[in-house]
């Protein structure tokens, strides 16, 4: 490589290489083509592209390198590379950082008397490295425009490095090795003949939490972040054994094939090592990392996605107490079956001949009329049958089409309501709102849709879980006084199984309160429920709101209840949930004033 000083930097020939023989392969898209603009624009005979992580490429106006000799950078440049800002050393015999350091380590050159440097960033901003021009003889500096071209060049070898990054095995952000490359090892083991392998993956954080950092800590730290998680991981893993990012926020690894791969001590140190703090950017962060492993059969990998598997049991180490799991096949198919349904769901939606109302009458204690129903929403799935309420509506929650769902219903019940008003059944209705439904367009339907039917909007009452109601924020209460403006009756629903206090239900707007149906199917059982029970009907009742007793199921229990300071029933002693069309005639079975 060497060339005499004064070698003309323009001269025809030239040289690319990497000066490390760790890059396996790793191209910067385009690099010969800056390094050579840089080389004629600064008169520089050696252009060097410096990476934060130790790898180095450079250039050489010299015809007689061999591009593929490789030669380590001395670790003088390779450091003065990597700072963050443009650097320039007019002679680096004056300067105590370099003095007579040659260029390579491992070739008897004269030691570079000129060195300037402008840092390389990706195109989010993250410092990669420096793009760095070199000469055999001091100068007096670069001009404006020799500055200027510099900076221009640093930025276009940024460029070629996420090109490259995109193209290649590595992920630009953390410079691992990414999902190709993962595959890729995974096949070369599979041609050498492997028949099975132990992978590992681990997801940082659920997605939406994830999603939750980058929109309050933005980009930068998301980075930084995965970037720490990293660093942690191969700090644990086994010796020979390679990370990779295979995701926004997810890694795997090939474990080692050995007896005694990784056993449960060793994957509770990792879980416990992910799940201390992190301090990224002076930010303190504890995440809820998920652990999966997966036993494959390496001749299965054509056509098949272990990824995708192993991600199963990650998902499910994210929600036990262990925070590592190993892929189960009954897990999977739950998953598998879940975004059916969701997609099934969609689509019953659209159609409205699956789904139905079911309605459970209220009693009132004191009169024993029936004063109100709960609408129940029902899926009779075509080939699946019938689907657990508790089952849909969490997936509706899931995938975003609560406000899809509760919207059918307000229509499908006011409907209803409006043609039992028409029968001369005074009743009320109760409907279950979501949390996710809480704002101004529920309001707006609700007025809407009632106005349609004609019916009055004090026949409506909304029930809202306690979370949901006993959340602090200036736009939750606004949108409850506007729902109590319009006359709405407010009910909160599964009341205990929260965390209120006093100084929250005091200020609450809620007209109602039902006592969750969890402590009165254990009152026959336990006299501390029973106490438990009869203490929150005393509560609400001092505090103003009707008291509403859910899951009473009995006889004992339903005169456990009455001897108590509760206003109605609710529960399968009273009346199973049943289609709109039978409630009329329940209604007319019902002689007695009392159940």
């Amino acid at each position: 490589m060497a060339s005499e000083p004064g070698t003309p930097a323009d001269a025809p020939g030239g040289a690319v290489t990497a000066a490390d023989d760790t890059a396996e392969g790793f191209a910067v898209p385009g690099f010969d083509a800056v390094a050579r603009l840089a080389a004629h624009s600064l008169r520089a005979p050696v252009v060097s592209l410096v990476l934060a992580t130790g790898s180095s490429y450079w250039f050489s106006a010299d015809d007689a390198q061999r591009p593929h000799s490789p030669h380590a950078l001395h670790p003088l440049y390779v450091e003065a590379a990597r700072r963050d800002g443009t650097q320039v050393v007019l002679d680096t015999q004056a300067d105590q950082r370099f003095g007579q350091a040659p260029l390579l380590t491992d070739v008897g050159l004269a030691a570079m008397r000129f060195f300037a440097s402008e840092p390389v960033y990706t195109l989010s901003g993250q410092h990669v490295g420096a793009l760095c021009v070199m000469d055999y003889a001091p100068r007096d500096g670069l001009t404006p425009k020799e500055r200027d071209d510099l900076r221009d060049a640093a930025e276009l070898a940024g460029t070629g490095l996420v090109l490259g990054s995109y193209l290649g095995r590595t992920d630009p952000v953390t410079q691992l090795p990414h999902r190709n490359a993962f595959f890729e090892d995974l096949r070369a083991r599979q041609r050498g003949g492997a028949h099975r392998a132990w992978l590992l993956a681990i997801d940082v954080a659920p997605v939406s939490r994830f999603n939750a950092f980058v929109r309050a800590l933005g980009h930068a730290y998301a980075d930084e972040l995965l970037r720490d998680v990293a660093a942690r991981v191969q700090l644990w893993m086994p010796r020979h054994t390679h990370l990779y990012q295979v995701g926004s926020h997810r890694f795997a690894a090939v474990l080692p094939d050995t007896p005694h791969t990784v056993d449960a001590a060793q994957l509770d140190a990792l879980v416990h090592r992910l799940r201390q703090p992190f301090d990224c950017l002076g930010i303190p962060l504890t995440l809820q990392p998920g652990v999966g492993l997966l036993q494959m059969d390496v001749r299965e990998l054509d056509g098949g996605d272990p990824l995708r598997l192993v991600m199963s049991a990650t998902h499910a180490a994210q929600h036990c107490v262990r925070g590592w799991s190993i892929y189960e096949p009954a897990d999977d198919e739950q998953h598998r079956q879940e975004f059916f349904l969701v997609t099934e769901l969609a689509a019953a939606l659209g159609e409205g001949t699956e789904l139905d109302l079911h309605y459970q009458p209220r009693v009132e204690l004191a009169s024993g009329r029936c004063v109100a129903v709960e609408a129940l929403a029902r899926w009779q799935h075509p080939t699946l049958g019938a689907i657990p309420p508790g089952r849909f509506i969490a997936l509706a929650e899931q995938a975003g089409l609560m406000r899809t769902l509760t919207l059918w219903v307000l229509r499908q019940a006011i409907a209803q309501l409006a043609a039992w008003h028409r029968q001369g059944l005074e009743l009320k209705l109760s409907l279950n709102v979501s949390s996710s439904d809480l704002g101004a367009e529920l309001i707006d339907q609700l007025t809407a849709v009632a106005a349609s039917h004609q019916v009055a909007l004090d026949a409506i009452e909304l029930e809202f879980t306690e979370s949901t109601l006993l959340e602090h924020s200036d736009t939750t209460r606004e949108h409850l006084a506007a729902i109590r403006a319009l006359g709405v009756g407010i009910a909160i629903d599964d009341f205990g199984t929260g965390y209120s206090n006093l100084t929250s239900l005091r200020q609450m707007p809620a007209t109602s309160l039902k006592i969750d149906q969890s402590f009165v199917r254990a009152m026959g059982a336990s006299r501390h429920d029973g106490a438990i029970v009869r203490a929150m009907a005393e509560l609400a009742h001092e505090l103003g709101f009707r008291v509403v007793v859910e899951g009473v199921e009995t006889p004992q229990i339903f005169e456990a209840v009455r001897r108590m300071a509760c206003d109605e029933v609710q529960g399968f002693h009273i009346a199973r949930p049943m289609p709109a069309a039978e409630i009329a005639g329940w209604l007319a079975r019902r002689a007695s004033p009392t159940a």
